[in-house]
């Protein structure tokens, strides 16, 4: 079987990512991938295959992949993140902050994040003066860390420094992202310690209360990496919910039938994550020994990468996966992943980006792009995500 090789640093693969990994997945399950400076990647192109790959317990994510070099040593300990830890240790883990986030404690969250985007909005409002606004820096790049502070239990007056910090972290900036790790881990620190002596109704507190019937729980230097994870994942939705604005005014046909039933939204932001989420690529998984993947033998050591992109579209599962189609009900999306490192933070995801484009929509009847979609997506090859999203509110 010849295995189709890919090479990220392509234009075409940079520019149209469906279609190059679409033409990969029809041709073979599974390609190779070219990372600059780096060994290359086996990467699982099928819906099938990549679920198989993705519960696969020989296949383990690597202590270290979520470091940056340039944060400071001192801090290197608390920025390892659950997903990093061995198999029994993730379990245990996963286990314990299992209670703080279900769907219903999502759910609860609602409220809150409802607040937040009204406040936000009204920001936005006010900086588009009437004429056209990008929403990213207004609204979808601060949205994520005021939500973190409040599902934590950050005080108000804190949140700007909050924001800063954020948007450094999404940045991946390297002098930027090495000062503001300091002040994430001191901040959590204080939290910690706020809700130890006042615990509220937040995510902090559940995490400091929980407890197995055995009595384990959390330790201190574990929940201050949660935070950190929290911060880190947590940025997810600066892009997602950008990519499904831009997605839902690109389709006026499907726009208007979401406003005509909002009992579609559930479904639509399923859809969404499906048809334009963030996720490109997976992190990486390493073979902790040889093990078989999508039919192909892969050695102890090698690095195994799933395709959302493109198992996200693969016609196998989805009658016409090119087309969004906001009343899908077919087979689970990978956008959160799979198997045992499903991404924990999915269900608080999924209720924002509901909260969001309901809000929108019912705001600003005639909210409409200001600019070519085409003229949008970042040079990203990692991540499908927008440089600006200039839209006219529209009241």
């Amino acid at each position: 079987m010849d295995v189709p090789q890919i090479d990220l640093t392509d234009p075409e693969v940079i520019r149209d990512p469906f279609t190059a990994y679409g033409r990969a997945r029809e041709s073979a399950p599974l390609a190779r991938i070219q990372v600059p400076g780096m060994p290359a990647w086996w990467v699982v192109l099928r819906h099938a295959d990549a679920r198989a790959a993705l519960g696969e317990a020989r296949l383990e994510i690597r202590a270290g992949s979520f470091l940056r070099p340039d944060a400071p040593e001192d801090a290197q300990p608390y920025l390892r993140t659950m997903s990093e830890r061995p198999g029994p240790e993730h379990a245990r883990l996963r286990r314990l902050v299992a209670p703080a986030f279900t769907p219903r404690r999502a759910g609860e969250h609602a409220g809150r994040i409802e607040a937040i985007v009204e406040g936000l909005l009204d920001e936005t409002e006010a900086a588009a003066g009437g004429g056209a606004v990008d929403l990213i820096p207004h609204f979808t790049r601060p949205l994520p860390m005021d939500v973190i502070c409040a599902i934590v239990g950050i005080p108000d007056a804190d949140r700007p420094l909050w924001r800063g910090w954020g948007a450094s972290v999404a940045g991946g900036r390297g002098g930027e992202f090495a000062a503001a790790v300091p002040g994430i881990l001191d901040g959590a620190r204080e939290a910690i310690a706020r809700k130890r002596a006042e615990p509220g109704d937040d995510m902090l507190s559940d995490l400091i209360t929980a407890r197995e019937a055995d009595g384990d729980r959390l330790a201190e230097e574990e929940l201050v990496s949660l935070v950190w994870q929290i911060v880190l994942a947590g940025q997810t939705p600066t892009n997602l919910i950008a990519n499904a604005v831009c997605a839902l005014l690109s389709h006026p046909a499907e726009l208007d039938r979401l406003r005509a039933d909002p009992g579609l939204m559930p479904s639509a932001v399923e859809e969404l994550i499906r048809w334009c989420g963030p996720t490109l690529l997976v992190i990486p998984r390493y073979a902790g020994e040889e093990v078989e993947v999508a039919g192909r033998t892969v050695r102890a050591g090698e690095a195994v990468t799933v395709a959302a992109v493109s198992a996200n579209r693969d016609p196998r599962v989805y009658t016409e996966p090119e087309r969004l189609d906001l009343g899908r009900a077919e087979a689970a999306h990978l956008g959160f992943a799979h198997g045992a490192h499903f991404c924990p933070g999915a269900h608080l995801a999924r209720v924002t980006t509901r909260v969001v484009l309901t809000a929108l929509l019912a705001r600003y009847p005639r909210l409409a792009l200001a600019a070519k979609p085409e003229e949008l997506r970042a040079p990203d090859p990692g991540t499908l995500r927008l440089t600006a999203l200039p839209v006219t509110l529209g009241r």
